[in-house]
């Protein structure tokens, strides 16, 4: 396992884990991030993330990132 901040860029993964605080991961998965799910990173933008996650296409920050785990 890795976090999703450290995926290169086009590769499709399945989402392992999210941490964080109990308001961070509730937030997480409102946007779509949830364990048995597939993400793909777009881009990275001065360290923040564009991915695609449930048919759309989510900014998330590095911090944010770090505690999705691929």
């Amino acid at each position: 396992m890795m976090p999703l901040s450290l995926v290169d860029v086009g590769e499709e993964n399945t989402i392992k884990r999210v941490g964080g605080n109990p308001e961070l991961r509730s937030h997480l998965e409102d946007m779509g991030f949830v364990a048995g799910g597939s993400v793909t990173v777009i881009t990275t933008i001065g360290g923040n993330l564009i991915v695609n996650v449930k048919d759309s296409r989510v900014a998330i920050s590095k911090e944010m990132a770090n505690k999705i785990m691929v």
